[in-house]
């Protein structure tokens, strides 16, 4: 999985979000543990996490 920062990620709907955090938690699932998609996935996990959560503190 590509690494997604969160300014790519700030871009995108919640809809969209929602989706990808689906994608990088099934890659993150299926990969091996020492492998770079893995690492990817987890990251793009976090930044995902981030970019809702800094959204629901939005008045």
């Amino acid at each position: 999985m590509k690494l997604m920062t969160i300014f790519e990620l700030a871009a995108k709907p919640d809809s969209e979000l929602h989706a990808l955090y689906r994608q990088a938690f099934n890659d993150a699932a299926r990969g091996e543990r020492t492998g770079q998609d893995y690492q990817n996935a987890l990251a793009t996990l976090a930044n995902i996490r981030r970019v809702l959560n800094s959204r629901a503190l939005r008045p």
